[in-house]
């Protein structure tokens, strides 16, 4: 995943096997808005009108087939679950609480 060597240096395809689950969940969660991950979570999550009218045509598309796609293999509880999860993950990354 380029997001964790983009943030941390590291191969996941070198590192993942001794890496232990509660060290990977915790560098997934810290995963920072530069990152390609982090990136992709904003967009995906984004839902203030004003924002959404200045994302690009290749940003539209991937906010609308995620959720499109999600819409359809998760309850709304499930997705407003996920969504606060990784909103609360980005805000720790940037410093915020």
């Amino acid at each position: 995943m380029s997001s964790f060597q983009t943030q941390y240096g590291l191969r996941l395809s070198r590192e993942l096997q001794q890496m232990k689950w509660d060290e990977f969940k915790d560098m997934l969660s810290g995963l920072g808005p530069d990152t390609p991950l982090g990136r992709m979570v904003s967009i995906r999550s984004e839902d203030d009108p004003e924002i959404l009218e200045l994302f690009s045509p290749e940003q539209k598309r991937i906010r609308m087939e995620w959720r499109t796609r999600a819409a359809k293999d998760m309850s709304q509880e499930d997705m407003d679950n996920f969504l606060e999860t990784m909103k609360q993950a980005l805000i720790q990354a940037a410093g915020g609480r």
